[in-house]
């Protein structure tokens, strides 16, 4: 993608005839890059060709390597999802995020003087030239305050908002087209839930304030750390934070046992504890956004991706773990018409528990246990997903609403990474604590309270 052109004075910042330019270049690089790929594999599932080869695969992703923006983000997500893709599919995909390029230093000059004004290096005590981690938004140089204290610059890639309206027009398309091949789910909500949280990540100053409310929610867990946000050299396409220092998550993987479930219990402490107190999770599982301490607590990195719940639906996801624990349809099938399924019957209950029994297995389960036996974090949910789909397609379609698509995704996250560190905990445990006295009208009180603190901003 170009970078930003210089804008004359009085120059309107994004004007739409400028956007509607960047969007029609944005349709011509997705279209040049992805779109003999996606025909060819659409073309194989059409005719029952479920087979996908390592060389499509890897064809799909240095295509979308190249393009910086949604359409990569998107792409990572799906990645995450059971069974949306074949499995070859999803191991290359679920490896764009650390491969991304970054921007050259012509950019990140433009974009500081642009933020900051033309004096910005001298806000910083140094300030480096290389990306110190590039991802599909936005990249981040490591830097240190006037007072030296190391610092994370992360910065916008230009023109995000083009590449948004035009990646989700062309997600639309896809969307559109799939529900025509396949009609077990219908995906018009978990399309407008992509678009929201999509639009949401370009806007820092809510990442920002989505940063203070964890570090509020985990102010006393010496386990979880959250950066310290410097406002005075952060913008709504910029953010200043304090740096983390750790080590990547996968290199634990050879550590003792005991060290290896101290981590785990601090990753399901920093997701389910905002959940069910605040109605709040971390919904992007990628390895990249937590690192591990020394005394192996966890840093939680990026907040771009943060969902917010009615308290109503985490109420749902509480009763729905009750009601499977009692082998209760009717109470499994309040739950499910809480958070907004319809026309339930009684075959549809018992397609939509066999999931529910996957994802809240670990946790009915009163023992100290890996999170699945002997499945790899890459194929963790892919059988189960499979099953599922199979059933909707002759009873569907099914509408998932919107909230599932982040929490899915999250939850199949949190598993993989458990698998991948080889955790051995009692979850029934964890999560019970978690759920101990459980109040909606309690917890929506909680929430408003911390939303309020933090200054998250209401929903676009």
């Amino acid at each position: 993608m170009s970078e930003e052109p210089p804008r004359s004075a009085g120059t309107p910042k994004d004007s739409e005839a400028n956007r509607f330019g960047r969007r029609v270049q944005r349709y011509a690089q997705v279209g040049a890059g992805v779109g003999g790929i996606a025909a060819r594999f659409a073309s194989a599932r059409l005719f029952g060709l479920d087979q996908a080869d390592d060389k499509t695969a890897r064809e799909l992703t240095a295509a979308l390597g190249g393009l910086k923006g949604p359409i990569m983000k998107v792409a990572q997500m799906i990645a995450t999802i059971p069974e949306a893709v074949p499995a070859e599919f999803a191991a290359e995909l679920s490896q764009l995020q650390s491969a991304a390029p970054p921007m050259g230093w012509p950019f990140v000059k433009r974009r500081m003087r642009a933020e900051l004004g033309p004096g910005w290096e001298k806000r910083f005590g140094s300030f480096e030239r290389e990306a110190a981690a590039a991802a599909s938004l936005g990249q981040v140089h490591r830097a240190t305050s006037l007072e030296g204290e190391d610092l994370a610059v992360k910065l916008q890639y230009p023109d995000m908002q083009s590449a948004v309206d035009a990646d989700l027009k062309q997600l639309g398309l896809i969307f559109s087209i799939h529900r025509r091949m396949d009609q077990a789910v219908d995906t018009r909500e978990i399309y407008a839930e992509l678009g929201e949280r999509l639009r949401e990540e370009l806007d820092y100053e809510r990442e920002a304030a989505h940063m203070q409310l964890y570090a509020n929610i985990f102010a006393k867990d010496a386990r979880i750390e959250v950066p310290n946000v410097h406002g005075d050299l952060s913008t709504k396409r910029l953010l200043t934070m304090s740096w983390l220092t750790g080590e990547p998550l996968l290199s634990f993987r050879e550590h003792a046992l005991e060290e290896r479930n101290a981590i785990a219990e601090a990753m399901f402490a920093a997701w389910w504890m905002p959940f069910s107190r605040h109605g709040v999770i971390h919904g992007d599982p990628h390895l990249g956004n937590y690192s591990v301490r020394e005394d192996f607590g966890i840093n939680l990195l990026d907040f771009g991706c943060i969902r917010i719940f009615p308290p109503a639906f985490v109420a749902g996801v509480v009763e729905l773990y009750r009601a499977l624990e009692t082998d209760d349809r009717d109470r499994a099938a309040a739950a499910y018409e809480n958070w907004g399924f319809h026309n339930l019957s009684n075959d549809l209950i018992d397609v939509l528990n066999v999931w529910a029994r996957f994802i809240y297995a670990p946790m009915l389960d009163d023992r100290v246990r890996s999170v699945a036996d002997g499945i790899k974090p890459g194929e963790y949910g892919r059988k189960e997903a499979f099953g599922v789909h199979k059933r909707l397609r002759e009873l569907g379609p099914v509408t998932p609403p919107r909230e599932f698509v982040f929490m899915d995704r999250a939850a199949i996250g949190l598993g993989s990474v458990f698998l991948h560190l080889g955790a051995e905990l009692n979850f029934h445990k964890l999560f019970n604590a978690t759920i101990d006295a459980f109040d909606v009208a309690k917890l929506d009180k909680r929430q408003n309270a911390a939303l309020k603190k933090a200054g998250v901003p209401p929903a676009a």
